[in-house]
């Protein structure tokens, strides 16, 4: 199929789908290539009409006839006219106006045609047996269409940006998107990402001309000099700068310290199935968002009998998918996890200098040694947040250990409103973890 005729010639001669930019066209290259290491081998024209209906806006391009008679064996105008009115009819989905309004990158632009048309095969004439499987397909492809999940697109769109492009990545995007879960824990999260989104302005004191003044400081410039300082004899004002003893101005800035490592540890185990896994990995993408906007690094892990690979967030691009698809594989044992744990995070810290924060979303049953913990409390500031059964309390005697915990009951999990209210609540107070140990907060 690499060789076909139609993969070497410019998508724009024979599709419906114009763009208005050559870079755009090469885009559909792109996918086309990516798709193809994923088995599913299409007619560049086709990749590139309905890609570029999913990526760009009516503006960025042109509709009109397609122009097979380019292409040798595609001359038939019994498929023309049916291929034509099919792709306007999918330009006017709810899907393709939603994937254009959130200006998808390349990796779900391919995860989406992959879903779209994984089931057509070609034979002995690639592009006229496909072409005709298109057209005889119209519904289904429509179905699909408008079966998939937009919310968890939407999600998708606005959390990963543009991660590293491959087949690899697609498989896990292709995942989320089957995930029978993912719809829920992207309108949970969808629901509960407005309160982080615009942060409040934080200030301190800085000796950078910025802002208003805010108070004094030892550091400063001549012009920011606290008048008085001239009163004292040369002798006195040369010995208290160079002592560093002469009052400034500050001025108030934005804060000014070393970023900060947070591990965010979720429980895939069997006891967080259900309304307990939406709300653990809405709120750990919800927190992995704040904690980014305020500049801080992140790294996000599954733990059921074990501890799986950190994800980091690279440019500020979070992990959603593997966040909405991960599936545990094994039962149960927090004592290895947080042992494996309390070795990556020594590791980490014989390199990196930066202060380290572990969140843990998981179920009030996560029974650690309180010996193990003390450890753990003494490589890296934990909070976490629990979820009780529907009938139980929080008995582990390790909590005053946490610099801070939530409790979140069988209640506010079932109830939307309280659940939202529950996970704004945390997420309000979720920076706050370098804090001293705090007393559970039960919503």
């Amino acid at each position: 199929m690499t060789s076909s005729a139609s993969l070497i010639r410019s998508a724009e001669l024979v599709g419906v789908v114009r763009p208005r930019a050559d870079t755009l066209a090469l885009r559909a290259r792109r996918w086309s290539a990516e798709l193809e290491k994923l088995g599913i081998e299409l007619p560049l024209f086709l990749v590139a009409d309905f890609g570029l209906l999913l990526a760009v806006p009516p503006a960025q391009r042109e509709l009109g006839p397609p122009r097979f008679e380019a292409l040798a064996g595609l001359a038939e105008p019994s498929l023309a006219e049916p291929y034509h009115q099919l792709v306007l009819e999918f330009s006017e989905t709810e899907l393709c106006r939603e994937a254009q309004s959130l200006s998808l990158g390349d990796d779900l632009i391919v995860t989406l045609l992959a879903r779209l048309f994984a089931k057509l095969t070609a034979a002995s004439r690639p592009e006229l047996d496909t072409l005709r499987q298109l057209c005889e397909s119209r519904l289904y492809l429509l179905s699909v269409a408008d079966a998939l999940d937009l919310r968890a697109i939407e999600l998708l769109g606005l959390l990963s940006g543009e991660l590293t492009t491959g087949a690899l990545n697609v498989v896990e995007l292709l995942a989320a998107l089957r995930s029978p879960e993912a719809t829920a824990i992207a309108q949970f999260s969808l629901q509960i990402l407005p309160s982080v989104l615009e942060p409040p302005r934080k200030t301190a004191v800085s000796p950078h001309a910025a802002f208003g003044y805010a108070g004094l400081s030892r550091q400063g410039s001549i012009d920011s000099l606290v008048l008085t300082e001239l009163a004292w004899d040369d002798i006195e004002l040369e010995r208290r700068l160079l002592e560093h003893e002469v009052l400034y101005y500050a001025r108030e800035h934005g804060r000014e310290e070393t970023k900060r490592l947070h591990h965010l540890l979720i429980d895939a185990s069997a006891s967080m199935r259900g309304l307990r896994t939406v709300f653990a990995r809405g709120m750990a993408l919800a927190t992995a968002k704040k904690l980014l906007l305020s500049g801080d690094d992140v790294r996000l892990s599954f733990f059921d009998s074990r501890l799986y690979e950190a994800h980091a967030c690279p440019a500020g691009n979070i992990p959603t998918a593997h966040v909405l698809a991960f599936k545990g594989e094994r039962g149960r044992n927090p004592q290895r996890v947080f042992r494996d744990l309390a070795i990556q995070l020594e590791a980490r810290r014989r390199k990196d200098t930066r202060q380290q924060l572990v969140h843990l979303f998981t179920h009030a049953a996560l029974y650690i040694p309180r010996q193990q913990v003390e450890h753990l409390v003494r490589l890296a500031t934990v909070a976490a947040v629990f979820m009780l059964p529907s009938s139980g309390k929080l008995e582990l005697d390790y909590l005053d250990l946490l610099a801070r915990h939530w409790v979140v009951d069988d209640h506010a999990l079932a109830a939307g409103a309280a659940r939202d209210k529950a996970a704004q609540r945390i997420l309000s107070e979720i920076d706050a973890t370098g804090a001293p140990p705090q007393p559970a907060r039960s919503t």
